[in-house]
């Protein structure tokens, strides 16, 4: 009959065991002294299959690995060739396992297993799954598969097909080693073996759970290097005997591979998780330099220094193709749809545009034009043009302008007026448009500023120099204390009148300064009528270009916002380097992205809660230094949210976000309209110019 570990260890009074549970060995000599042991001469005439032997009935040099064991480097216990069980026991056992294998009539319910300390991976135990990305048997992403060996036979091994990351395309050259597939290797039936025998033994149970809960790519990651790291893999953790180690790398993924020759243990561990066929790792750092505005072939060179390896550049571009791109476009048009649906309920809006363009100069590539509400100064616009849509960069400007308010309409969003520089092509559509329009002070002050102080370093003319930040100064009270362009024109003229000490004028509009009399102590300072510095000042001012545009000064909003922004910009698209212009206009989403959420910083605060300011001295104030309120840290919560759309959703599923992207209508390349000649012909006809013939 069948006799189950209950029924058999009721010979010694046993109910339970010290860690694991061995069965009978197959040589017919030691299987003959284990029966002989166990039954003590009433041996069955019929010997079932779940005859087991607690560990507590060996001597301890009957074990291969009970250093290991007691030291939490190994989850069960093996026997040596031959070993006999010898210990008769008075008291009952201790082992967790017993009761797993029972008779199917044992009605014993079973015991609660224990947690050991170990130094193994927290999921070196875990069972395997199948990933979704392959049609195989892939190895847990973190941690170490072992196959523990036969004691008597050959392990049974069933090698799964090999799966094929995606970055096994980059050529390796610095990895000599050949890649190691993983394979899943059935767990062998043999004297030590007990299905019940599969707790994973963690170092601490409470802090392994919160850490395996945490996304892959929100685990923290550290610096290893290669030789503290072979170190764990040199040794068999069975038979502690020098193991075969195999190495293979993908950008900054391991794998290793440990075979021992001499027990046939091994195990694979892998550096890094793999959703699909793509190691986290690798695609984590494409979207940090992306997204962050870094440079890869910057990041490159510290990563050379540094020894640290990294995917390949044609990686990296796969990766913003195929994950990072459509997950910006993504992101933004959802931050934009809730924008716009917010501004299609408000009244009173009042916009801001700019463009910018992508290199200095008139033979600019791309122009980028951004519409910014002025009273929250919020981005709620980018529209990218490429200078061959519109017969030449003069003309971006406008057509990103265009393009936008036909957004915005189309959106059901209406505004009171716009604030822009003074673009001629731009004030001639809105004044056909019939949309009100106003000039930003700073860029007529700016102009204005640059003339006066030109004409201050003429002769006869030193004395617009202490008038140069009188007259920045009124242009600002004017623009801002006025209520129609008819005041603003009155008030701007009276500085005519104010730098001879005449403070009473013709205009009844504004028929005297609001400042109090007062005496003045240098006399020399005041300008006299037909001088040739008040002639040149006065032809300036009342310049009937300038007087026309006084008249459309913004009195409340201007488009400073704008300005920061495009520094912004600067930090994800510098002008130095070239970009596609998917690329371009996914770096303009991101600048976009990161100015919206830190735009309304407050002032910085010290302990006692008094506001910060730094010491400012700026270049165009010529030694002048002036306090500057510092601001707050800037937040990247926009960064984070990008790496959960991308690791949960767009990994997983990227075709949605892709076809979001084709709808993008891209124009041909600039050097599209040419014929392009043959690479061979080229090199052939080269010649440098310091070699070329007389003419």
């Amino acid at each position: 009959m069948k006799r189950s570990w209950r029924a058999t260890c009721s010979v010694f009074g046993c109910s339970g065991s010290n860690a694991s549970l061995h069965r009978l060995p197959s040589s017919d000599d030691v299987k003959s002294k284990w029966v002989e042991f166990i039954y003590k001469g009433n041996i069955p005439e019929t010997l079932g299959k779940n005859v087991l032997v607690c560990a507590k009935h060996f001597t301890p040099d009957c074990f291969i690995n009970l250093g290991q064991f007691e030291a939490g480097l190994a989850a069960r216990l093996y026997l040596k060739v031959g070993a006999v069980p010898s210990i008769h026991l008075e008291n009952a056992c201790t082992c967790e396992e017993l009761a797993k294998v029972r008779h199917v009539a044992c009605q014993t319910d079973t015991p609660p297993v224990r947690t050991v300390s170990t130094q193994l991976s927290i999921t070196t135990l875990r069972p395997h799954y199948q990933s979704k990305g392959i049609q195989t048997q892939f190895c847990p992403d973190v941690g170490v598969h072992t196959a523990y060996p036969l004691m008597s036979s050959t392990p049974i091994k069933r090698v799964s097909k090999r799966p094929r990351l995606e970055l096994e395309e980059e050529q390796q050259q610095q990895d000599p080693l050949e890649g190691i597939s993983c394979s899943t290797i059935e767990e062998p039936l043999d004297s030590t073996y007990d299905p019940a025998d599969s707790i994973s033994t963690l170092t601490e149970p409470a802090d392994v759970t919160l850490e395996s809960s945490k996304p892959a790519h929100k685990t923290a990651t550290y610096i290893v290097y290669e030789n503290c790291l072979l170190e764990l893999f040199e040794k068999c953790p069975i038979c502690q005997r020098v193991s075969d180690v195999q190495t293979r790398r993908v950008g900054t993924f391991l794998s290793v591979l440990q075979q021992c020759p001499h027990c046939e243990f091994s195990r694979k561990w892998n550096s890094q998780p793999v959703i699909g066929s793509t190691p986290v790792g690798n695609l984590q750092l494409s979207v940090a330099v992306y997204a962050t505005g870094a440079s890869f072939f910057k990041l490159e060179k510290i990563f050379r220094a540094m020894q640290l390896k990294m995917p390949h550049y044609d990686t990296f571009r796969r990766h913003a193709r195929m994950y990072i791109e459509p997950a910006i476009v993504h992101s933004w048009k959802t931050a934009q749809d809730g924008m716009l649906q917010q501004l299609s309920q408000q009244q009173n809006i009042v916009l801001g545009g700019d463009m910018r363009a992508d290199s200095p100069g008139h033979s600019a590539k791309f122009g980028s034009y951004t519409v910014m509400d002025l009273r929250t100064s919020t981005i709620i616009d980018l529209q990218l043009v490429q200078s061959n849509e519109v017969r030449g960069s003069n003309n971006m400007e406008k057509e990103g302008l265009k393009r936008s308010l036909d957004m915005l309409r189309a959106h059901a969003v209406t505004f009171d007026s716009i604030v822009t520089d003074r673009h001629p092509q731009v004030q001639k559509f809105l004044r056909e448009a019939n949309i009100t329009h106003y000039y930003d002070v700073w860029h007529i002050e700016k102009g204005l500023s640059k003339k006066i102080l030109k004409i201050s370093q003429s002769k006869d003319c030193e004395k617009l120099q202490k008038w140069v930040p009188s007259i920045k100064n009124h242009i600002y009270w004017t623009a801002a204390s006025s209520s129609s362009g008819q005041e603003r024109v009155a008030k701007w003229t009276s500085i005519l009148n104010h730098i001879q000490d005449i403070h009473t004028h013709e205009d009844p509009v504004f028929p005297k300064c609001l400042h109090p009399q007062r005496t003045s102590k240098d006399k020399t300072k005041w300008l006299k009528a037909g001088t040739p510095a008040f002639c040149r000042l006065e032809k300036v001012l009342t310049n009937k270009r300038i007087l026309k545009d006084i008249a459309k000064l913004s009195p409340h909003h201007q488009t400073s916002s704008l300005e920061a922004f495009h520094s912004v910009i600067l930090r994800f698209a510098p002008k130095n380097v070239v970009f596609p212009f998917l690329g371009m206009l996914c770096r303009l989403y991101l600048a976009a992205l990161h100015f919206n959420e830190n735009t309304g910083r407050p002032q910085a605060t010290t302990a006692a809660g008094e506001p910060v300011f730094q010491v400012n001295c700026p270049k165009y104030k010529k030694g002048l230094f002036s306090a500057k309120p510092v601001k707050e840290e800037p937040t990247f919560h926009y960064l984070d949210s990008l790496l959960d759309l991308i690791f949960e959703e767009v990994v997983v599923d990227p075709a949605p976000y892709v076809d979001e992207v084709l709808k993008i209508s891209i124009p041909e390349d600039l050097t599209a309209q040419f014929d392009k000649p043959d690479k061979l012909e080229l090199i052939a006809s080269y010649v440098s110019r310091f070699n070329r013939g007389q003419v």
